[in-house]
């Protein structure tokens, strides 16, 4: 039974965007947290700095102007300053509500970057909160490298929550500016805030310097936080934030009485599209969000599934709008052949199935990329049964490529049974072989789909004898298009594999 509601706070927009190389434009901050408030139905976003730049501006006054009208202005977040009210004026243009204070919560940064005393700077935030609320804007303060601060300066630390207490805030967050804590840390120190100030709303907002963000999060609501800051794919300054997805499955799986809002299913989408606005790529073996984290490569693992759920644990694909894939590769037995076949609607006896299963691991062994696609020519190639024969097969080619001479190409291919022999020339090599094969079928009164696409393409930091990947449509005569694929480590060979699944299928 859920005992404690625990607010998530959102700032993949404004710490998020502090990620090397991002920006988000007007429409994709818009968007986003549309998002965020109403499908994965976070509690508040932090969506901007503010006084940051014009762009800046106008995103916001988007994002407040539809926040107006939904009902969710008192959601919408900036970051602001103690800057003698230039933030405040900042947002009251754009029509944000509240504010994330950036304050100092360490003497260190104190003393070394304002110069000043805690009294001043007690004094400056007195105004900025008081200012705030007398133009209607609630205030949040941020005590940055707090976690430094109850390191080294712990008494400045407890002499300014004092201070705060007594000033009209709704809620005082924590950050572990430079990702140093330790579990143990953040949990006595969250325990030792929240024991002092119980009536105070603390949030926690976690650092991933040292990868560890997200235990830090477990052990701050274990200690009784109120309210965590998260970020969508763990974005975020350097190594990052808390990323959202991770600590929602923690906190769901290992501490059942905590009541968060978040909408699971709706996790995979929002993080999909925040990597292709970004621009960031998520890691394939990210939690819960990354392309494998849900393939099953080895072959006993797929067996295992196939007997009662061996290899299963709470983090299954569909609560989070995924489903589970079974890899094909060198390491694939017959259960992930038999997976993948099941989704084909396929269905092998022993014998056959152990042949297909050898092809695959042949095909993983040279570096080729086998996908559930490929398996009914895999079949065809393998098995000697006539509902996946294969009629058209390319006995021999060659391929020559001189300086001052046309590229050209010999061929010897074999029809049903038929060997044909031709040569032409072209303006590439495989512009060659096409010409040389389209002889072939007008000798047999046949025309050849046209060609209307072809795309070539290498897995991202591969080298220059990595297997690539060809893409190729065709189009027939009554206008209808289909698409084969070839994979080699030559990339005219490449489109040779994919014609030659071409010509099997018409």
């Amino acid at each position: 039974m859920k005992t404690r509601k625990i607010e998530i706070m959102d700032t993949t927009l404004r710490d998020g965007e502090q990620t090397s190389g991002v920006s988000f434009s007007i429409s994709e901050k818009l968007t986003i947290t549309q998002l965020l408030l109403e499908e994965l139905k976070v509690d508040r976003v932090e969506i901007a700095s503010a006084r940051v730049s014009q762009g800046e501006f106008q995103a916001v006054e988007a994002v407040t102007k539809w926040a107006k009208e939904n009902g969710f202005i008192d959601a919408i977040e900036v970051l602001s300053f103690v800057d003698n009210g230039v933030s405040i004026d900042w947002m009251l243009k754009s029509g944000v509500k509240v504010q994330n204070l950036l304050t100092k919560g360490s003497l260190n940064h104190l003393t070394h970057q304002l110069k000043k005393t805690p009294e001043q700077h007690f004094a400056e935030i007195a105004w900025v909160i008081d200012s705030a609320q007398s133009h209607g804007i609630a205030t949040n303060v941020y005590l940055e490298d707090w976690s430094n601060g109850m390191r080294n300066s712990k008494e400045y630390v407890l002499q300014y929550l004092e201070f705060l207490s007594k000033q009209p805030v709704k809620r005082i967050m924590l950050p572990d500016t430079l990702g140093v804590l330790t579990p143990p840390e953040a949990f006595e120190y969250v325990s030792l805030l929240k024991t002092t100030y119980p009536q105070i709303h603390f949030d926690f907002h976690a650092h991933n310097d040292y990868d560890l963000a997200t235990a830090n999060v477990l052990e701050a609501v274990k200690a009784g936080i109120d309210g965590l800051h998260l970020t969508v794919n763990g974005m975020g300054e350097r190594a990052g934030n808390a990323p959202l997805a991770s600590v929602v499955a923690v906190i769901n799986d290992f501490l059942p009485h905590i009541d968060i809002a978040l909408k699971e299913s709706s996790i995979y989408k929002v993080s999909k599209l925040v990597e292709a606005f970004s621009g960031v790529r998520i890691p394939s073996n990210k939690p819960i969000v990354g392309e494998y984290v849900f393939t099953q490569t080895a072959g006993i693992h797929a067996d295992g599934d196939n007997k009662n759920n061996l290899y299963f644990n709470d983090l299954l694909p569909e609560r989070f709008g995924r489903k589970r894939k079974y890899a094909l590769g060198k390491t694939s037995g017959k259960a992930n052949i038999e997976k993948n076949l099941q989704e084909l609607g396929l269905k092998l006896n022993d014998e056959d199935l152990k042949k297909v299963t050898q092809r695959v691991i042949e095909l993983g062994d040279k570096k080729e990329t086998v996908t559930k696609e490929d398996l009914p020519y895999i079949i065809s190639d393998v098995l000697d049964s006539s509902m996946y024969e294969e009629k058209v097969k390319l006995e021999s080619y060659v391929l020559t490529h001189s300086k001052g001479l046309r590229p050209s190409t010999t061929l010897s291919i074999c029809i049903d049974g038929k060997v044909y022999e031709e040569h032409a020339q072209g303006d590439g090599q495989f512009d060659a072989f096409m010409n040389a094969l389209t002889k072939v079928y007008t000798r047999k009164g046949l025309r050849l789909p046209k060609l209307i696409d072809y795309t070539v393409r290498i897995a991202p930091g591969s080298n220059s004898d990595a297997l690539c990947e060809t893409i190729i449509t065709w189009e027939t005569d009554d206008n209808k298009t289909f698409k084969t694929r070839g994979l080699d480590s030559d990339q005219t060979v490449c489109a040779i594999k994919a014609t030659q699944k071409m010509l099997n299928i018409i």
